[in-house]
């Protein structure tokens, strides 16, 4: 299992930040997320599952949705994009592992939903989200209310404050509003924005 990238920044990052997502399309809230993860990380890299392990690829392919990250990374110093062999964010995180080796940090990124779909996910095996977090911290911006760890985590999970409030803005919505006709290109990055409409319309 190995990361494949599809744009990567030049360097040897000490600190990386792994940002999984289904992707479909990206949104200028998850914009937001990966701007404040750069803040930490020298790198923050966009990451696309090949498969999901709650969900299909529905509504875009898997292509299309590489072709939006590969456009946003190569937007933004410091952004990189990548596809998985891994649908967990643990295995995910064990993929940048082994590319950027044992001496760079490497940090999972996620909004305050994902936080608790990752915290309370049924792994089949005791622990598998302590082991997770004794190895790669987890950076959690709040979307819709704040996460809300249990004490023994807390030095573990970092919470990344957003500069605007974003809780409305979701992939969801971007598909409902081109769907119904409806104005939708300010929720998504500039740089997608035809690619979107190409995808979706």
């Amino acid at each position: 299992m190995a990361l494949e990238f599809l744009f990567r920044q030049p360097g040897a990052p000490g600190r990386v930040a792994v940002f999984p997502g289904a992707w479909n399309p990206p949104t200028v809230a998850h914009l937001e997320i990966a701007r404040a993860a750069r803040k930490v990380a020298d790198e923050v890299i966009w990451v696309l599952p090949r498969r999901f392990p709650h969900k299909d690829f529905e509504s875009a392919n898997l292509e299309a949705r590489a072709k939006m990250l590969d456009l946003i990374a190569r937007q933004e110093e410091g952004f990189s994009a990548a596809l998985s062999d891994g649908g967990l964010c643990a295995s995910i995180a064990e993929e940048a592992r082994q590319f950027y080796g044992p001496s760079a940090e490497i940090a999972l990124v996620c909004g305050r939903d994902a936080a608790e779909r990752i915290a309370n996910w049924d792994y089949g095996a005791p622990g598998v989200f302590d082991a997770m977090l004794d190895r790669h911290r987890l950076l959690v911006a709040a979307r819709a209310g704040a996460y809300k760890p249990p004490k023994r985590h807390r030095k573990r999970i970092v919470p990344l404050p957003l500069e605007l409030p974003l809780d409305q803005i979701s992939s969801s919505e971007i598909r409902r509003r081109i769907a119904e006709g409806l104005p939708w290109r300010e929720l998504v990055p500039a740089a997608i924005a035809d690619a979107v409409a190409q995808t979706y319309a």
